[in-house]
């Protein structure tokens, strides 16, 4: 789903699975490992506090050893509904970084992922908006939406086959 505001990128995934336990693999520890990041790394959490002021400090390593470290800081949790947080990359640390990639990605990034259930399924609405950015980055990240679409798309296929598993 493409949005009205080119710098706002909106993806809709639906999941089948109930949405208390999407929001419980996108919110405790032992779940995210299994299936947070781009296809071929590998997880480990560092921190995860999820509420309000908390934050999900994560590195994410390749095989051949290149690693790297993200950061959401969570505004707002509404257990089950809603999270709303900024991420970006990060240093090992847990503070914001420019992305590895690019100095004109903006280095933080406002999301808001809603969590809504119709018939058993979970439908995940997420948009995702450069924060304090300039004009320069926020062109550079609207040009990126096909490529953020791809990465979360294969992301999203590894909860999707996680989910499988836990509820089987």
């Amino acid at each position: 789903m493409e949005s009205k505001n080119a710098k706002e990128l909106i993806i809709t995934r639906e999941f089948n699975a109930p949405k208390e336990l999407v929001f419980k693999v996108f919110t405790e520890a032992k779940h995210l490992a299994h299936w947070w990041g781009p296809v071929g790394f590998k997880l480990e959490v560092i921190t995860l506090d999820v509420r309000s002021g908390g934050k999900f400090h994560y590195s994410m390593t390749l095989e051949n050893g290149t690693e790297m470290f993200g950061v959401f800081n969570y505004r707002e949790v509404e257990v089950n509904e809603k999270l709303v947080f900024t991420n970006g990359f990060a240093d090992k640390d847990g503070n914001v970084i420019r992305a590895p990639f690019s100095p004109l990605f903006p280095v933080e990034v406002l999301n808001t992922w809603t969590f809504t259930e119709k018939a058993g399924k979970t439908i995940l609405t997420m948009k995702g908006t450069p924060y304090n950015a300039t004009e320069e980055e926020n062109d550079f990240f609207s040009a990126m939406k096909d490529n953020m679409n791809q990465g979360f798309n294969g992301t999203f296929n590894q909860l999707e086959s996680y989910l499988l598993k836990l509820q089987s």
